[in-house]
């Protein structure tokens, strides 16, 4: 498949060309590789799965395309164009979101509140014009309010909007976390282990809105998940990391068959 190649999914979703591109990166934390001239690309409009097992550099790579870790070898491509060095807002400005395997919300504030701190990337109002709420910033906050609403009604937590965080079972936090994210109306949207501790009607929740969010917003979505049934249910590709290296990449099927996964991530050794 070459970068501009347009496919459609058995279920009729559009996958485009490259949009992101991960090019022989190598990250180190003192002497400790932790991940070793790994390639691999997200095309726009699919859902791709990194897996491995614990320690593999799953969340390290996460934290590579979000801006928190720089490589010391390797580039990042964002549509075409070789990524410098950024922070992590910087990274969010360009249209990239994300969720974080631990819970990161501000419990003493509402669901709605937390939803809206997503918007901040697309205010433009100072804190001058927002205390006065005239003019441009009322009409801003007007128009940010009404884009979080959908986003609400779209995770059906209307009847929490105004809860506490801190009030909220767990898996409706994950929730929670997941609508901030998309608030920011991200092009390429990074979850990071977003079914981790919940249970089996949680986990089907989840992985609806993340089928949904792909097909009705057009979502690309990168995913860091160890339940290897929603992996193989929910992603169009997946690539496999071992020990920072990578051992594996392509369609679930692809991936399900190969022998390195198998013994790596299954614990299988060969007959």
């Amino acid at each position: 498949m070459n970068d501009t190649a347009v496919t459609t999914t058995p279920d009729g979703r559009t996958i485009g060309g490259v949009l992101m591109e991960m090019k022989h990166i190598t990250l180190r934390f003192g002497g400790v590789e932790a991940i070793k001239d790994i390639s691999f690309d997200i095309r726009e409009g699919e859902i791709r799965a990194i897996i491995g097992p614990n320690g593999a550099g799953k969340s390290s790579m996460l934290n590579i395309i979000s801006g928190f870790y720089v490589p010391q070898e390797g580039e990042v491509w964002f549509r075409g164009v070789k990524r410098p060095p950024m922070k992590p807002f910087q990274v969010a400005k360009l249209g990239i979101a994300r969720t974080f395997q631990n819970i990161a919300l501000f419990d003493g504030m509402s669901v709605l509140d937390n939803v809206m701190t997503g918007r901040l990337t697309h205010m433009s109002s100072g804190l001058f014009g927002q205390a006065l709420w005239w003019g441009h910033a009322q009409a801003e906050e007007v128009e940010n309010r009404a884009k979080v609403e959908r986003i609400i009604d779209f995770l059906e937590i209307q009847n929490i909007r105004k809860t506490p965080v801190a009030r909220l079972p767990y898996g409706l936090k994950k929730r929670v976390e997941l609508a901030r994210a998309l608030a920011a109306e991200p092009s390429l949207l990074l979850l990071d282990e977003p079914m981790a501790g919940m249970n089996v009607e949680e986990k089907e929740d989840m992985s609806r809105f993340i089928l949904d969010v792909n097909d009705e917003f057009g979502t690309t979505i990168a995913l860091i998940e160890h339940d290897m049934g929603v992996v193989m249910d929910i992603s169009d590709r997946v690539v496999v990391m071992d020990y920072g290296k990578k051992i594996g990449d392509g369609t679930p099927d692809e991936v399900r068959a190969n022998q390195d996964v198998i013994d790596a991530y299954l614990g299988v050794a060969h007959d």
